[in-house]
């Protein structure tokens, strides 16, 4: 048995013998249990006779499958849009001295996978969202977490390193109308992302 499952065992035990909650934590913390431990333990039950469970985290190997998926087609979907609309912008803001370029051969790969992934990336959204709202027990999923945690962390990383790229031309002089578009986009993309994931890490 695990450390935390002997501790959560012994709070339920003593919770059903008629142990005070103040009580118990004291004996935890003179046994060298760290506070966090000890109240990670005692959130884990309601006193009562018999103490009754609280609604724990839980890791499911399917929801791993699940939020990965969605996690892979948003990110295949967010960096197609981002490499579509800079050709485009290249295409619409020519340099001074060049020729506009017609889309090519890049621009048709973002196109085809964007129709392959966006499909997807709905349906997985319209399944995670009918699933937590059938069952809010599915919001305490550890994997739904992990994967929003992930993706907030690429969005931010994303957001600071268009932060960085504008400073940068800005100071080197180099703050065109191109320029702008572009960092413009990346901020908008990584800004849908992060409103994606806006409340996943509630609850």
């Amino acid at each position: 048995m695990k450390p935390a499952d002997r501790l959560s065992e012994f709070v339920r035990l003593s919770l059903a013998q008629g142990g005070d909650a103040q009580t118990i934590r004291a004996a935890l913390g003179q046994a060298g249990w760290s506070a966090p431990e000890i109240e990670d333990a005692m959130s884990g039950w309601l006193p009562g006779q018999p103490p009754v469970p609280r609604p724990r985290p839980y890791a499911s190997a399917q929801e791993a499958l699940l939020y990965g998926l969605l996690f892979v087609s948003l990110g295949v979907v967010a960096w197609h849009l981002c490499q579509l609309g800079m050709g485009l912008i290249d295409y619409l803001i020519p340099d001074p001295g060049e020729y506009p370029v017609a889309p090519g051969s890049s621009e048709r790969w973002s196109i085809a996978a964007l129709i392959a992934f966006t499909p997807v990336f709905v349906l997985l959204s319209r399944q995670v969202a009918r699933l937590s709202r059938d069952d809010a027990g599915r919001r305490r999923s550890l994997v739904r977490k992990w994967f929003a945690s992930l993706t907030l962390m690429v969005a931010a990383l994303v957001f600071l390193g268009d932060a960085i790229w504008v400073i940068y031309a800005l100071l080197n002089g180099d703050l065109t109308l191109r320029f702008i578009c572009k960092a413009a986009l990346v901020a908008v993309i990584a800004a849908l992302v992060l409103g994606y994931y806006r409340d996943e890490m509630d609850g």
